[in-house]
């Protein structure tokens, strides 16, 4: 065998190899070591004194993180909810074949375009109450009018939940419209001609047919609901106070302004934990759908 055939017999894997060790290295190397030091006593410098769960009993004791890891679920349910429902009724409405359909799609995927710090800056000039909304509306006349979410501890993380949902609906109705024009317009037809109405062929045939577009933005929404940062950053800061501060907030606060690695790191494995009890069963529902089909 010469040497260009073992060279072209190999190929796939040179090609493959390097990346992948990378990969190894430098993901799954880096969440062993954020493991490990996630059991020692880290605080300014990494060092190697094993303290067990240590960090994980002060983090659960924390009343900082107790409040970070309550707003995640908060934010998580409304944001997954909320973005997948007017996800779904935006790409109903415009499955209709209606006019401007075009300028429309991109009106509402436009929001995706923008970072998070974009979204978050604008936001919170919008719900400033001094210059935004409830400004605007008192000069008009109602003087009575508040809108302070953005000011009240009890309501900051809602202010999180709307500017979120803005900027990733679009993004879900993308996914539910590519999907909508998948389906078989054989199977419609036949359902008319049995005197079925639109509304009853949505919800009886055609949304029931999208299980794995409602799991697939199930999946990323919790998965970007998770590791959200920057728009906290950008809409809030965390406050009042650490009222709307989330997990990824919680862990940079620790690690990178306050000199506790080790606690940072803890954090980080709670969220990774996290995104692994959504991402498994989902892994494992796909692969053993695929073995069974």
């Amino acid at each position: 065998m010469s040497v260009l055939d073992r060279l072209q017999r190999y190929l796939p894997q040179l090609v493959v190899g390097p990346p992948f060790l990378l990969i190894v290295f430098f993901v799954y190397g880096f969440i062993a070591w954020t493991g490990f030091i996630s059991l020692t006593n880290s605080r300014m410098l990494p060092t190697f004194d094993f303290q067990g769960i240590q960090q994980y009993v002060r983090l659960l004791a924390m009343d900082r993180w107790n409040v970070a890891f309550h707003n995640l679920l908060i934010f998580g349910s409304l944001y997954i909810l909320f973005s997948i429902t007017i996800g779904c009724v935006l790409a109903v409405l415009l499955d209709q074949r209606i006019r401007a359909e075009g300028a429309l799609r991109t009106i509402y995927l436009y929001p995706m375009a923008i970072s998070f710090i974009v979204t978050g800056t604008a936001w919170k000039w919008i719900l400033n109450p001094s210059l935004g909304i409830e400004s605007y509306m008192q000069q008009l006349g109602w003087e009575s009018f508040q809108f302070d979410w953005i000011v009240n501890r009890d309501m900051a993380i809602y202010v999180v939940v709307l500017a979120a949902v803005w900027q990733a609906s679009g993004f879900v109705m993308a996914l539910f419209l590519s999907a909508l024009r998948t389906v078989d317009e054989d199977i419609i037809r036949a359902a008319h001609l049995d005197g079925a109405s639109t509304t009853r062929i949505y919800f009886g045939i055609i949304l029931p047919s999208l299980r794995p577009v409602f799991l697939s933005a199930f999946v990323i929404l919790a998965h970007l609901s998770i590791k959200s940062f920057d728009l906290v950053v950008a809409l809030t800061n965390g406050g009042p106070g650490y009222s709307s501060t989330l997990p990824a907030n919680f862990m940079y606060e620790m690690a990178f302004r306050r000199n506790q690695i080790g606690l940072g790191a803890a954090s980080a494995m709670m969220m990774l934990a996290t995104v692994a009890a959504i991402i498994v069963p989902y892994l494992y529902s796909e692969l053993r759908a695929k073995h069974h089909g």
